[in-house]
């Protein structure tokens, strides 16, 4: 029972912090970043374990994660207003070619980050978009002005 409860905080706390890092942070990875995700997942192991190296422990371990996440998935489907703690929704970083600065800081992205987005997108202009949005996965979405 004491790996479900360790499981089980650690599941919220890593939930808590990945929301917090925001959508930019967890796209855009660099090879420091991910060596860091793989220590902290070893970290994270050995927290929830105590480095338990049985196979009854891992096993028990794994399948609290996975319950915790589907649990967390259907209630979000069920539910709108968790969805939106959840998930979050998309948001809205220019609009009719002028950047909205509140949004920006909120999520620390940069003029030079949105333009960046709009030019993969091929648009060459802020001026030229009726709406940038950071969608729910960290991706930046350009919609042009007709």
């Amino acid at each position: 029972m004491d790996l479900v409860i360790r499981a089980t905080v650690i599941f919220f706390f890593i939930f808590m912090v990945t929301r917090i890092a925001g959508r930019r942070e967890l796209t855009t990875l660099d090879p420091f970043d991910l060596i860091l995700l793989v220590v902290l997942g070893d970290l994270v192991q050995q927290g929830i374990t105590q480095s338990d190296e049985s196979v009854t422990g891992t096993l028990i371990v794994i399948s609290t994660i996975t319950l915790l996440t589907v649990g967390v998935s259907w209630s979000s489907f069920r539910f709108r207003g968790l969805r939106l703690i959840t998930e979050g929704e998309p948001i809205v970083l220019v609009k009719d070619g002028k950047l909205v600065e509140r949004n920006l800081k909120r999520e620390r992205l940069t003029r030079g980050d949105v333009e960046e987005g709009a030019r993969l997108q091929q648009v060459a202009s802020l001026e030229d978009i009726r709406w940038a949005l950071l969608e729910k996965d960290g991706s930046i979405t350009v919609i042009k002005k007709s």
